[in-house]
């Protein structure tokens, strides 16, 4: 049975309605590097407060560190649990069994199950396809990204094959990324970590892996023309590379006006990174960033901006930790539309961004510290659904006070 019992009553979140636009930035604390923006707005944008009271209650409970969440065409949606499992939820939230079919993945530190997507064919082909932390030999692991068959019933998935698998492999189960887009146009983009440890951080400077990558395939897997490496003197690995020099990229959306994809990354101490991506461009993680070290120290070469590395459109310091975004499109909330609404665990919450073409232009806040937010969709009415990233973690229904009563 689906538990409706509020969360957050009376919860304060201020989310759109002709916003008005203070001067100051949101309150946030002291960065942790003392960097200046390379422009204006490119970090700490005008605080909006717009006053709306939102209500949050458990919409579908019982979940295990819920990673995942895309929408059924016929109504549902399939949520992903890190262990390992995926589940249909009913559109009143009622949770199913276990879909079976699904590989074995590597359940441990931050990997496991991770994104899931409707195929852009499913009404023809019933394609699904999903991220996950494969296991390999030696007890290694890599980001792979994998497409089965989900069954009338929605019960199992058949004709499971991975359409990429991140190479190397590696022994620290970290910096998965691991978001999967499609472009509308036959391919997908799948978003990739480096692994987190001082040596395998190299490797996102480096085209012949795919450490700290975006990549792009044809839906079957393969290497599609135009991708900017794919010279017959390429490595497979390099002719995958849509853009490099990622730290590790858990969010992925393409803007609903432009079709230009958007990628959100965690940072270190400070430099979490909004990117607009250009395919053949470095983003610059670990020679430069906005951010410093765990331990305080300097990364790469001390600076945040170098020649020949894209800027981020904005920046975190302290972080917010992003987890997956969407650019809102709903009627619930209809002055929203095209702005970003962003996952945060860490402090938790959402984090919303006004655009004006690719700068932002504010920044307004809800729920911080509250829970840890892994991935957000949009409800067919407009509502939020919010993944709660926690051993007894839920899908969270966000809609005004006033439509609760």
């Amino acid at each position: 049975m689906t538990r409706q019992t509020s969360l957050f009553a009376g919860a304060l979140f201020s989310l759109i309605a002709a916003p008005a636009v203070a001067q100051d930035p949101v309150e946030q604390g002291a960065p942790n590097a003392g960097f200046e923006p390379a422009f204006e707005n490119q970090t700490r944008a005008p605080a909006m407060d717009s006053g709306v009271t939102l209500t949050a209650s458990e919409f579908s409970g019982e979940l295990v560190h819920p990673w995942g969440i895309d929408a059924l065409p016929n109504g549902g949606w399939l949520v992903t649990e890190r262990p390992g499992r995926m589940r249909v939820m009913s559109e009143d939230g009622t949770l199913s069994d276990p879909i079976e079919g699904l590989p074995e993945v590597l359940a441990e530190r931050q990997g496991g199950l991770l994104d899931v997507k409707v195929g852009p064919d499913f009404a023809e082909d019933r394609m699904i396809y999903w991220t996950y932390a494969k296991p390999m030999e030696n007890g290694e692991s890599a980001t792979a990204a994998a497409r089965g068959v989900l069954s009338e019933d929605r019960t199992e998935v058949t004709e499971v094959e991975d359409i990429f698998v991140q190479s190397p492999s590696s022994p620290s189960p970290m910096h998965y990324g691991s978001r999967i887009v499609f472009d509308g146009e036959g391919h997908a983009f799948i978003t990739t970590g480096e692994h987190f440890t001082q040596e395998e951080r190299e490797f996102a400077q480096d085209l012949d892996t795919t450490y700290g990558k975006v990549v792009r395939v044809a839906l079957d897997g393969t290497v599609p023309e135009g991708n900017p490496y794919t010279g017959e003197a390429r490595s497979d690995a390099a002719r995958q590379v849509w853009s490099y020099g990622h730290r590790n990229v858990q969010g992925a959306a393409i803007h609903p006006e432009t079709g230009q994809l958007w990628t959100i990354e965690h940072g270190p101490a400070g430099g979490d990174e909004l990117n607009r991506i250009e395919p053949g461009t470095n983003y610059g993680w670990p020679v430069i960033s906005y951010g410093v070290n765990y331990n305080g120290n300097e990364v790469g070469t001390g600076d945040a901006v170098q020649d020949g590395m894209a800027q981020p459109r904005y920046y975190w310091d302290p972080v917010i930790a992003p987890g997956d975004m969407v650019f809102y499109d709903g009627e619930m909330f209809g002055d929203w539309q095209g702005d970003l609404l962003i996952a945060s665990l860490s402090p938790g919450g959402i984090v919303r961004l006004s655009l004006d073409g690719d700068t932002v232009t504010g920044e307004e806040r809800f729920m911080m510290g509250e829970r840890r937010i892994r991935d957000i969709a949009v409800a067919p009415d407009g509502a939020l659904l919010a993944l709660w990233d926690d051993p007894n973690g839920a899908v969270l229904r966000m809609t005004p006070e006033e439509m609760s009563n």
